[in-house]
């Protein structure tokens, strides 16, 4: 049976949405800023001959930069400014939250609370601009050697000057996007930063669906492949969305208390996630096999292999090529780490059993205290295991068919995972400020009563 609260949110429809002026706020100023980002996405780096860059591009295409390029909105492909996205910021962020649970003194300081989190943060930053630094460096340096056997210059100045100017660019880029993200989540409705993949993801949607109908038009997919890739998809979402809503629901039982109608029972769930980590696993596995593959894939256009340096290099590329099964090894354990990794992060037995304890709650047949924690964990990690194992599925399934197959469709599991998560989150919080609106229009129609009454 439906709660008064689910109730309510049935009842909701567009003329409550007109009414809720701080929700339009946020979202128009969440669009603007997602405008912004596609905007940027087409300022090309300083000293870069877009027309040559455009030419040379094909060279890399299929490869694995092909599959990060997707996330970007292309921004990789064409050098914007935008080129690494908030890539290095997500791998920063990864660092700094590993180091907390290793270091005793980076634990101590997050758990000084507000002070503590701004001083991770700032760590955070540092990090980003260090690990943009580092890729940019790579990436001026390739893109000076892209074409040098065709005779094509993508850089029209090659020099110390190109680099310096590549990487400070490419550092105010990944910055900008960072703070772009940051305002989102607090000015705007969602994740920032999720907003901002999803959002390059549904920009390559056009391109990637009109390459797939074009191949059936023109005869070079059969209309079979056709249809099964679109049943495939349309199957996936489907997938997602139950996962995604699917939980564990833990009775938690209260001490009687004396109510009008008698001595009664309190009850309630706690809810917990089949898939608690959502969608960071496949972002932060990505950006970590992004900041490798972007160095040896743009080193690759320097070296010839004639040194162990050269060798390393080109033996990287090949087997760390989109479908490979070392990529695909890679990912996987990327994906299957961070999954507990994370849910470890957001949910924290010892702490949830110890409010528990306080408030005189407790799970029917389990002792409050120690064996109520060990109980949630033993629970939590149950469910991480399903939860890991679908989210392994999703992401590399369709891209190892995708590659066996020679299919030309490059719109895979992560990013439908990605964009169909981000979209479920984003259409939450709108109802839950929608929510917020219609109980408080009901306070002030009460208080109206109560006042006329007088």
């Amino acid at each position: 049976m439906a709660s008064a609260a689910d109730q309510m949110a049935q009842s909701i429809s567009l003329a409550n949405f007109a009414k809720a002026t701080d929700l339009k706020k946020r979202l128009w100023f969440t669009v603007g800023a997602l405008i912004v980002f596609r905007m940027l996405s087409y300022v090309p780096l300083p000293g870069i001959d877009p027309t040559a860059l455009g030419v040379l591009s094909q060279q890399t295409s299929g490869g694995v930069l092909d599959f990060f390029n997707t996330f970007s909105g292309g921004s990789l492909s064409r050098m914007s400014l935008i080129a690494l996205g908030v890539m290095p910021y997500i791998t920063a962020s990864i660092v700094v939250q590993l180091a907390t649970s290793l270091s005793p003194q980076l634990a101590a300081i997050k758990k000084e609370g507000e002070s503590g989190r701004k001083k991770l943060n700032q760590y955070t930053r540092y990090g980003t601009v260090l690990l943009t630094a580092i890729q940019g460096y790579f990436i001026a340096v390739g893109l000076e050697a892209l074409g040098a056997n065709q005779g094509v210059q993508a850089v029209i100045e090659p020099g110390m000057m190109f680099r310096i100017n590549a990487v400070i660019s490419l550092i105010g880029g990944t910055m900008f996007l960072m703070w772009l993200g940051e305002q989102i989540t607090s000015r705007g409705i969602g994740n920032g930063v999720s907003l901002i993949i999803m959002a390059g993801i549904v920009a390559h949607l056009p391109t990637t669906l009109g390459n797939l109908l074009e191949g059936g038009r023109s005869g070079s997919m059969s209309p079979v492949t056709l249809i099964a890739i679109i049943l495939a998809v349309v199957g996936l979402v489907l997938l997602i969305c139950f996962m995604e809503r699917a939980q564990r629901r833990i009775l938690i039982q209260y001490p009687k208390r004396q109510t009008a109608r008698g001595v009664q029972a309190d009850r309630s769930h706690l809810p917990l996630k089949l898939n608690t980590a959502g969608v960071i696993p496949p972002i932060f596995a990505s950006s970590l096999l992004l900041m490798p593959l972007t160095i040896t894939q743009f080193a690759g256009n320097k070296v010839q292999g004639e040194s162990w340096w050269g060798d390393l290099v080109l033996s990287l590329n090949q087997y760390l090529q989109h479908g490979s099964p070392v990529y695909m090894l890679l990912y996987a354990a990327g994906i299957i780490f961070f999954s507990f990794f994370y849910t470890a992060v957001v949910f924290n037995p010892e702490e949830t059993a110890e409010n528990l304890k306080r408030y005189g709650g407790f799970v029917p047949g389990i002792r409050p205290g120690k064996n109520t924690e060990t109980y949630f964990d033993y629970v939590l990690t149950r469910i991480t295991v399903i939860g890991a194992a679908y989210l392994t599925f999703i992401c590399i399934v369709p891209e190892y068919l995708v590659s066996a197959l020679s299919i030309p469709f490059y719109l895979g599991g992560t990013s439908l995972l990605i964009v169909v998560n981000v979209t479920m989150d984003t259409v939450t919080q709108i109802q839950s400020h929608l929510l917020a609106h219609q109980y408080g229009d009901l306070i002030k129609k009460a208080k109206l009563k109560g006042a006329r009454t007088r």
